[in-house]
């Protein structure tokens, strides 16, 4: 039976979560194959074709120790200064490097050092394919739990993101209060991870291999909603959703009746005092990847030159982050005839429901043209 009681902060003492994951991902694991789950399998999704050549001048060694869940690439990334949380062997951190540009920066941090052996070892390498005389991207050994104690200064980061990764933390609540105090105001935490449909119980987050296959420590999809508003950030807004099939029938057997989801989110930190009034916006259609439509999330998805009534944390969110000039604001009373969107569920196994087994087409955006950058 799923366990309904508040979790606590920490399943077990956090060293010792630590040093399994280390264990499991810096050991045990040595390429994607080793996985015993589908859970940290990438999607089968199409990629976008400016996406597929960035991730095709990816080392092959960095990819196959990739064990990713999710395509996690923000839009509006040129020039911006990102953070990775749990980069592993920085497979995201180079295909990212060449999205923002030489004028953008990426920070990959990491605890297993030999997942960050493997990432350090390739920056000359990418550099070079990607014509830049200087690096662009640097790794942190440290916790993601504690990013300030590994050098991360404080207000630095544009956007934050993380690819199932969350999910194998001892303390969710550290991991959202620490990528919150690096995000400069107005930033965006844009993460995929692994969610249940419930608590998952005391003896399951015991279980080693349950945890590095990245489902005995994922997170309730109600918890993060909790944990988000506690931190500060905005309403968490659900992007994508997949079903995750185990694969493995002693896995499944264990986990009896808990079912789990791919789902990819975005937070924003915004100012307390920001006003929040629903408004009519126009998409200007200036994002590279996104020139046609810029799918902001799984219920607002903006076509270019259509007036879209939004409601008033989405255009606090517009008006407050890197999208600012992107979009055309005009009031309610400006007689402009809108658009409503579609009403579309938070929760992301209805969403998973709603649109089928297959899941939800990923958004993955893209970064400003290179005349402009999207991060000032």
């Amino acid at each position: 039976m799923a366990d309904t009681t508040p979790a606590a902060r920490t399943e077990q003492p956090g060293g010792a979560i630590h040093n399994d994951v280390k264990e499991y991902y810096g050991k045990i694991l040595q390429k994607t194959s080793d996985l015993k789950s589908n859970a940290c399998v990438p999607s089968a999704k199409p990629i976008p074709a400016y996406i597929r050549k960035a991730l095709e001048d990816v080392h092959p060694d960095v990819t196959a120790k990739y064990y990713g869940c999710g395509l996690v690439v923000p839009e509006c990334v040129e020039g911006c200064r990102l953070l990775d949380l749990g980069c592993g062997s920085g497979r995201d951190c180079y295909m990212l490097s060449r999205l923002v540009g030489r004028s953008g920066h990426i920070t990959g941090v990491d605890m297993t050092e030999d997942q960050l052996e493997t990432a350090r070892k390739y920056v000359e390498y990418h550099m070079q394919r990607f014509g830049y005389k200087k690096p662009n991207v640097n790794f942190v050994q440290g916790f993601i739990e504690s990013l300030r104690e590994a050098g991360l200064e404080e207000k630095s980061y544009d956007i934050v993101i993380s690819n199932c990764v969350v999910n194998l933390s001892p303390d969710k609540a550290s991991v959202l209060r620490e990528a919150y105090h690096v995000l400069k105001d107005g930033g965006e935490l844009y993460f995929s991870d692994v969610y249940s449909n419930a608590r998952i119980s005391e003896s399951l987050r015991a279980n080693k291999v349950l945890w590095g296959e990245c489902l005995s420590g994922a997170m309730w999809w109600e918890d993060l909603v909790r944990l988000a508003e506690e931190v500060g950030f905005s309403t968490p807004r659900l992007v994508t959703a997949s079903v995750i099939s185990i694969g493995n029938e002693e896995l499944e057997r264990l986990l009896g009746e808990y079912r789990f989801v791919s789902a990819t989110y975005r937070l924003f930190k915004l100012p307390k005092c920001s006003e929040k009034k629903s408004c009519l916006v126009m998409y200007d259609g200036n994002i590279t990847g996104s020139e046609e439509k810029f799918e902001f999330d799984a219920q607002y998805t903006f076509k270019v030159n259509e007036v879209i009534e939004v409601d008033g944390d989405v255009a606090n969110t517009l008006k407050n982050s890197r999208f600012s000039e992107e979009f055309t604001f005009h009031s309610q009373t400006s007689g402009a005839c809108a658009t409503k969107p579609k009403v579309m569920p938070v929760d992301p196994f209805q969403l998973t429901e709603l649109l089928g087994s297959a899941g939800v087409v990923p958004s993955s955006g893209g970064c400003c043209g290179a005349q402009e950058s999207c991060c000032k």
